[in-house]
């Protein structure tokens, strides 16, 4: 059974430019780094969140598929933030472009947003009562 996110891996052409720019969005160094075969930087990890999960940054050159990203694509994983619209705010200032606008889900509470960021990946952000209340 899954039990829970253990590693979102996302996928860079340029992985010095989105260490810069997760690391400017989270506040946070990576906490591992790998080099590649020819010495490169090939992946990155961050550790975020309540729970500390694993954000990998891959270079584009190891994805299990052919050919550059020349669309955004793949599931949606969607990170509790406190305040969605705040979040996407700075998500755009940051260069990321709306994918799905931010969204009212129903009357309990759910609200999402995602945007693509500059490296081709979709990046969900979502205020999740249930998670607050596992949290809590």
């Amino acid at each position: 059974m899954l039990r829970g996110m253990a590693t979102v891996n996302f996928f860079a052409d340029d992985i010095a430019t989105a260490r810069q720019w997760y690391a400017e969005l989270l506040g946070i160094e990576p906490y591992f780094e790998r080099p590649g075969p020819d010495g490169s930087p090939a992946y990155l990890e961050f550790r975020i969140g309540d729970y500390q999960h694993e954000l990998g940054i891959i270079d584009r050159r190891f994805a299990p598929y052919a050919g550059p990203a020349d669309a955004p694509g793949g599931a949606v994983l969607y990170w509790h933030v406190d305040d969605v619209q705040g979040t996407l705010d700075r998500l755009l200032a940051m260069g990321a472009l709306e994918h799905d606008p931010l969204t009212k889900r129903g009357d309990a509470g759910f609200v999402t947003a995602s945007v693509v960021d500059p490296f081709g990946n979709v990046l969900g952000v979502m205020y999740n009562p249930h998670y607050l209340e596992i949290l809590g």
